[in-house]
């Protein structure tokens, strides 16, 4: 039996021609942010993974282990996320009203 060893590092990348470069799984197109929203509704790690089929739980484990080191990144880039919704959704409404 031989063991894969692997560097915790390589899990979380980012590139900038994806979702602005902010955090992501290595090798997928899924946000440290995507998954940190998850777990702030109260998903457990077993739960996201089971949601996003490809993602192995070593993947979501890594996703909240860079989100708890690196909080205020990720809570503030939530911030924009949910502040630009409210934006284009009150943008919706008032041209439906027109």
């Amino acid at each position: 039996m031989s063991t894969t060893i692997t560097d915790i590092g390589t899990l979380i990348t980012r590139q900038p021609g994806i979702h602005g470069g902010c955090p992501i799984i290595a090798g997928t197109g899924v946000t440290v942010r995507r998954i940190a929203i998850w777990y702030k509704q109260g998903l457990r790690a077993e739960e996201i993974a089971a949601r996003i089929g490809h993602l192995s739980i070593a993947q979501v484990y890594a996703a909240l282990t860079y989100y708890h080191i690196n909080r205020e990144e990720i809570d503030h880039d939530i911030a924009e996320e949910e502040g630009e919704a409210d934006r284009i959704e009150s943008l919706h409404r008032a041209s439906r009203q027109s």
